[in-house]
């Protein structure tokens, strides 16, 4: 009698429980027989009461086949087109699907995931056909990954919504000061250093922290989202830019140079700590706190903005001095814009709850 012993890794059943928690459901997608494969899988915690085989792959229509493959956690003596067969049934399902292979027969599969994920160690055509390469011998590493993507795309969405909003709002404010002002409300150059001081400021939103909450689930890019966030938060920012207008015309009678250095001075504070705000659907600070590092260049970059009409380099970009009590009534007008999008943003959060295509109980 000859035996062979391969026992799955240890930290598979860990891993899978931990992927689970995340939202992700695991399947497996095997050729060997259905007595080896469910052997295995319920020594790692998978359910293999309802087991398919390629067989009843082969024969199932393609409506019904998007219905079973989501409900199946098992499959078992699948040729390497029926793995990609399921693989694109779930995608017709709607989910979004990685794939973890390491041979020949995996090579369809791995090209047809959104994920292709394959070893240092597998046959070529597998390392070849996969999107990413693991290079540590545990699968543990597959929750490391979901986390840190998971980080980086909710960073990425933090930008995007600023940003967004922001230059929709800036772009309502300028058509609309150039409509009843006698003067550009910003000369280019100054819109130019704006926008340049306010992506220095943003380098840092990599390193931000992401609430816990915001990585239990799988997050779908949503264009739809983004734009109503924009359009709400946007026109928040050019309210506020009208009242700092309104201020900068009847409390201080300027003239184009001061009228052009309050805006510049409002405009950067308002959109360079915004940020506190929008990364967090919590209360900032209370209960969600930014890296140090974004706390650092927001504040760098809002503290030379305001120097900078002070200082010699003012007069090269048309800036002239601020008078003090301008820095108290725009002290009234940020606590005013910031508890403004607060608010707003708690009911956009509220609603986008209730109407965002994102089930709590979606597994990917």
């Amino acid at each position: 009698y000859v035996a062979f012993l391969d026992p799955p890794k240890a930290s598979a059943r860990k891993t899978i429980e931990t992927l689970r928690r995340r939202g992700i459901a695991v399947k497996v997608l095997t050729g060997d027989n259905e007595y080896v494969t469910r052997k295995i899988c319920t020594e790692v915690g998978l359910d293999t009461r309802n087991l398919v085989t390629g067989d009843t792959v082969e024969k199932t229509p393609p409506d019904k086949l998007r219905e079973l493959v989501t409900q199946t956690v098992v499959f078992a003596r699948l040729s390497p087109i029926q793995k990609e067969t399921v693989v694109r049934a779930l995608h017709g399902a709607g989910h979004v699907v990685g794939f973890l292979g390491d041979g020949i027969n995996d090579a369809p599969a791995l090209k047809a995931a959104d994920v292709g994920i394959s070893v240092n160690n597998a046959v070529d055509i597998a390392r070849e056909s996969a999107d990413i390469i693991l290079l540590r011998k545990s699968l543990s590493v597959l929750d490391d990954g979901v986390t840190q993507g998971r980080k980086t795309f909710g960073n990425i969405i933090k930008y995007i919504k600023m940003g967004s909003s922001s230059n929709f709002g800036n772009m309502f404010s300028m058509t609309g000061g150039s409509i009843f002002l006698p003067f550009l409300p910003m000369l280019p150059i100054q819109i130019l250093l704006n926008n340049f001081l306010y992506d220095v400021s943003q380098i840092a939103i990599p390193t931000d922290e992401v609430d816990q909450e915001y990585l239990l689930r799988p997050r779908p890019w949503d264009v739809g989202y983004i734009k109503r966030f924009m359009f709400l938060i946007g026109p928040i920012s050019s309210l506020f830019d009208f009242i700092t207008f309104g201020v900068m015309l009847w409390v201080f009678h300027a003239g184009a140079p001061l009228f052009r250095t309050g805006w510049f001075v409002e405009s950067l504070c308002t959109q360079t700590l915004v940020i506190y705000i929008i990364r967090t659907d919590k209360i900032p600070f209370l209960e969600s706190r930014p890296s140090r590092f974004l706390v650092l260049t927001s504040l760098l970059i809002v503290a030379a903005g305001v120097a900078l009409p002070f200082s010699p380099l003012g007069k090269y970009f048309g800036f002239v001095s601020l008078p003090p009590i301008y820095f108290a009534i725009l002290a009234v007008i940020l606590a005013a814009y910031f508890s403004m999008v607060e608010l707003a943003k708690r009911w956009f959060v509220t609603r986008a709850n209730r109407t965002l295509n994102i089930p709590g109980d979606r597994h990917d």
